[in-house]
């Protein structure tokens, strides 16, 4: 598609506010490696745009009680929900430049606030319940994304990205001694699980929880930054054996996710990554611009949604999500 096209076409739907249900990308939208998505996706599945006009589509999320994807649209400020079917509406405006969503057992809304530099609980009746925002008395850098375990605790990475771009929060010198992945527990203890990274972003943990995925992007902001997938084996709420599960040649890996069967999905430029548990590249489902994030939803836990810059696509797999709420 022409870039001029796909300006006019993004400009629309800004004016209108919008959803334009359409193509994303042409049949080679799926590219499989040697054969690898065979289970995971039709060849000829069709990537669809189902929301256009942000200005920084992330952090989505299925919400099973609202039938909908709640997704954070970061430098516009705002978050948006999006109906299985249907047009996408506002969710919550001003948002505190809220990044990362995910849902604890309860069905409550657990979001990362750049803005703030906080992870908030959303509350039955509205009300915002302030869930972390120090460690060792100092504000947190700014809250990226989060996962909630089986056994209530938010686990959430904390790189720099939120005080250091102005459409994205309020610039920022960090207090933090490191950029840190942090769990959280039930009683409200917040500990340091890992000091390793440069940037921590996306995280995901296996079907079984038994190891937990972390992207590594500090190579999005400088060339000699690293871009991989890291793993760790999880067990009493710590993590232990540290290694690289995948490494990327460009760009750098944001959201994760795992299907049930194992696989890690990783947003990256051009698309949704998909590698098997062993880490065997498995291939990618394009997107037209780099893909920041990725959920699973959808009334069967099939649909991959990709948020990718001003948009928000969407395809049908033959997989469900791992660790989806009912």
């Amino acid at each position: 598609m022409a870039q001029h096209e796909i300006a006019r076409r993004t400009l629309l739907a800004a004016g209108l506010g919008a959803l334009l249900v359409r193509p994303a990308c042409a049949a080679s939208a799926i590219v499989s490696e040697n054969g690898g998505l065979d289970g995971v996706v039709a060849s000829d599945a069709r990537v669809e745009t189902r929301f256009e006009g942000g200005r920084w589509c992330e952090g989505p999320v299925w919400v099973p009680r609202l039938a909908s994807l709640v997704f954070s649209d970061v430098r516009a400020n705002r978050m948006m929900r999006l109906p299985s079917e249907g047009r996408a509406v506002t969710f919550r405006d001003p948002s505190a430049n809220a990044n990362g969503n995910a849902i604890d057992a309860q069905g409550r809304l657990i979001t990362c606030e750049h803005l703030h530099r906080r992870v908030v609980r959303q509350e039955p009746d509205g009300r915002v319940t302030v869930m972390a925002d120090r460690f060792a008395g100092k504000p947190l850098n700014s809250p990226n994304d989060l996962v909630v375990a089986r056994d209530g605790a938010i686990w959430f990475t904390d790189p720099t990205w939120g005080i250091e771009n102005p459409e994205e929060g309020r610039p920022s010198e960090p207090e933090q001694k490191g950029r840190f992945v942090f769990r959280l527990d039930s009683s409200g203890r917040l500990d340091v699980v890992s000091d390793s990274f440069e940037q921590p972003n996306g995280l995901a943990f296996s079907p079984d929880e038994r190891v937990l995925y972390v992207s590594e992007s500090s190579g999005a902001g400088t060339p000699e930054g690293k871009r991989e997938i890291r793993a760790f084996d999880v067990a009493g709420g710590r993590l232990s054996r540290e290694r690289v599960f995948a490494m990327l040649q460009s760009g750098a890996p944001d959201g994760l996710k795992c299907d049930e069967a194992g696989r890690v999905y990783a947003g990256t430029d051009g698309g949704a990554r998909i590698w098997g548990p062993d880490g065997t590249y498995l291939g990618r489902i394009a997107t037209p611009g780099d893909c920041a994030n990725i959920a699973f939803g959808g009334p069967d836990g099939r649909r991959l949604y990709l948020c990718s810059g001003p948009a928000v696509h969407a395809v049908q797999l033959k997989v469900r999500g791992a660790g989806l709420r009912s």
